[in-house]
């Protein structure tokens, strides 16, 4: 059933991301503020002054396992990434309740930001709304968006990474429709070299 499931809703959201390109490498990034689960502020200006680069990346809900995989390999390698200058903030538009839950689940230790309002996931074209249908499976498989997100859109992103560099230019990207590729740790190590 769960194999089932992750085929079913792996093609059903690749359909429902068709629109979103996100940004592309060599393209400035968006700069934001912003307030992490920590309660601390997110400047990236300030950040870029003062880090190598910012690993930002957008993950939908610590009900996603692919998600949760890719969050425990960066918390996993996150001294090697921190040690090349980098540092790391995840983007999500689940509440501050699941976020807890996905630090549970993983661990991770660095920044993560409730895009509830998703200026963040707009600002780096990876938003999407999901269709209706779509919808109703996830409730069916016991994942709720309204619940998980504290809102009624159903917006999740399209699980990205980029890396800015100091110049504020974007110099990495992993963008894939498909949720279950991730950026791996070597590429973000070997862009950060």
């Amino acid at each position: 059933m769960k194999r089932l499931f992750t085929f079913t809703a792996g093609i059903l959201c690749v359909l429902g991301a068709m629109a979103q390109s996100g940004l592309k490498s060599g393209a400035p990034a968006p700069m934001f503020t912003a307030v992490d689960n920590a309660g601390k502020s997110i400047d990236m200006g300030k950040l870029l002054q003062s880090h190598k680069a910012v690993i930002l990346f957008f993950y939908r809900g610590q009900w996603c396992p692919y998600c949760n995989k890719h969050i425990q390999q960066l918390q996993d390698s996150l001294q090697m990434l921190t040690g090349k200058g980098a540092y790391v903030i995840g983007v999500t538009p689940e509440t501050g309740e699941n976020i807890n839950k996905t630090i549970e689940k993983t661990h991770a230790s660095f920044s993560i930001i409730q895009d509830k309002d998703y200026r963040i996931m707009k600002a780096y074209d990876v938003n999407y709304v999901m269709a209706d249908t779509m919808v109703a499976k996830y409730k069916a498989w016991n994942v709720d968006l309204e619940k998980m997100n504290g809102n009624m859109d159903h917006v999740l992103p399209v699980p990205a990474t980029y890396v800015i560099d100091q110049s504020g230019k974007i110099s990495f990207v992993q963008f894939d429709k498909d949720y279950r590729n991730r950026a791996s740790v070597r590429s973000l190590l070997n862009e950060l070299n």
